[in-house]
């Protein structure tokens, strides 16, 4: 029996030789079948085989099977040649698209187009400045879209003309179109009602009824200039005439109108008076023209000179050779005393309104818009502040109502009392007399 136990057992180590064998990686692995169910055989039998012609003896309805099945056969392999003729070729079309992009290179400068020499040859500038170039122009580049001045994509190396940029308008242009209206309206506009009178003639009715002007048989303001002093409404009529009217309003500052670079500042004039002719009705407000209009005088440096030649630019926009059609001017300033004759005679800007300092009237009114949505004690009297003798513009009347507001915060107090005004009011005037504006806020 202990034979019997021996043999059984086997020589020493033998079964951990066996397991490690198994779990031996550098033992080579069977493959393993994959296991096919009987209903996986059974479909792809079905799909890849023909159907069943029955009868299956020699008959005339057996042939007529067979000639069906035919058919059916015949337009698959139509239907599917079909499909690989009209298939898009997109493999051609991505490899004539990289050799393109090769060819034009990266990065693209962009210039503009100066003269056509001929089909295959033109003049071209860089964009800052920079001088001519004679270039060759690449066959896939569309002859019918090149015109002269037109924006260009030149190559970094050889300054060959390879695309053209479809959209000639500088981006500030778009940036200065007034896309979402203003909320301010002319009910927010504290007195001033002569003035309101004033621009819509000169601004809103020639846009919205140009007949009246033909039966009286004179033409209607081209421009119009709003001067006085500093927070007197120029701006906040500006925008109630946005808000009020449909036109397309184009709003810039006259500073945006200072580039960079020699002849920057003329062609973005143009292009602003050009985009107003394409979306006309238009009105074009210009803030703070004496930052460009200033009379003209011996300038000796180049920035100077630059500034000069914008406003050139805008007097020939204003009143030059081309006519203007449905585009109004609007100006704005508090310097007009510094503004060149020429821009500011008849015939370009036939409308000057001047906004003074408020009077009783007007204050008073100007207290009822800021002072509308406050909560007031009942011992404010606003007849105390806009009575006195003292110069208040519209900016400062809003300036005191938001210090009371802010002195009433301070002392946790949910309404604004007349002391709270008072001391608004000594601030401001305080402040305004020395000239400082720090701590017109809190």
């Amino acid at each position: 029996m202990g034979n019997q136990a021996g043999g059984n057992m086997g020589l020493p180590g033998q079964g951990r030789r066996q397991m490690n064998d198994k779990n031996d990686p550098t033992q080579p692995k069977k493959p393993t079948e994959k296991k096919v169910w009987k209903y996986e055989k059974s479909s792809q039998r079905r799909t890849n085989k023909l159907p069943d012609a029955t009868p299956t003896t020699r008959c005339r309805l057996r042939e007529l099977r067979l000639e069906r099945i035919k058919d059916h056969l015949l337009m698959e392999e139509e239907f599917i040649h079909a499909l690989e003729a009209h298939k898009p070729n997109t493999d051609d079309k991505q490899k004539e698209r990289k050799m393109v992009d090769e060819m034009r290179g990266s990065p693209m400068n962009i210039g503009t187009l100066e003269e056509m020499v001929d089909e295959d040859h033109a003049v071209v500038s860089s964009g800052e400045g920079g001088p001519d170039y004679y270039v060759s122009i690449m066959s896939f580049v569309d002859r019918d879209n090149l015109d002269i001045g037109s924006n260009i994509l030149l190559h970094h190396r050889v300054h060959a003309v390879v695309g053209i940029l479809s959209d000639d308008i500088d981006p500030l242009v778009n940036v200065m179109k007034v896309e979402k209206a203003p909320t301010e309206s002319y009910a927010d506009v504290g007195g001033l009602e002569k003035q309101i009178q004033e621009i819509k003639e000169a601004v809103e009715l020639p846009l919205t009824h140009p007949e009246l002007y033909e039966d009286i048989g004179i033409k209607p303001p081209k421009g119009v200039i709003l001067y006085g002093e500093p927070g007197t409404g120029k701006t906040l009529l500006a925008k109630a005439v946005a808000h009020e009217t449909s036109a397309t309003f184009l709003r810039v500052v006259g500073s945006e109108l200072i580039q960079k670079y020699l002849g920057e500042g003329p062609k973005l004039v143009r292009e602003l008076f050009k985009s107003a002719n394409e979306m006309a009705p238009s009105i074009v407000f210009i803030d703070e023209i004496d930052a460009i209009g200033t009379k003209r005088y011996d300038a000796h440096s180049g920035g100077e000179k630059e500034i000069q030649r914008t406003m050139l630019e805008l007097l020939n926009q204003l009143d030059g050779f081309d006519p203007r059609g449905d585009v109004k001017v609007l100006m704005a300033t508090n310097r007009i005393e510094t503004l060149d004759p020429a821009l500011i005679r008849p015939g370009r800007i036939d409308r000057k309104i001047e906004f003074p300092l408020p009077d009783a009237t007007t204050k008073k009114r100007i207290f009822e818009i800021h002072t509308k949505r406050m909560t007031l004690d009942p011992d404010v009297k606003l007849e105390e502040i806009y009575m006195s003798k003292d110069q208040l513009s519209g900016a400062d009347i809003k300036a005191i109502c938001t210090e009371a507001g802010l002195l009433a915060l301070r002392k946790r107090r949910m309404s604004v009392c007349h002391a709270d005004f008072m001391k608004g009011k000594e601030k401001i005037l305080y402040k305004k007399k020395e000239g400082n504006t720090d701590g017109l806020y809190l």
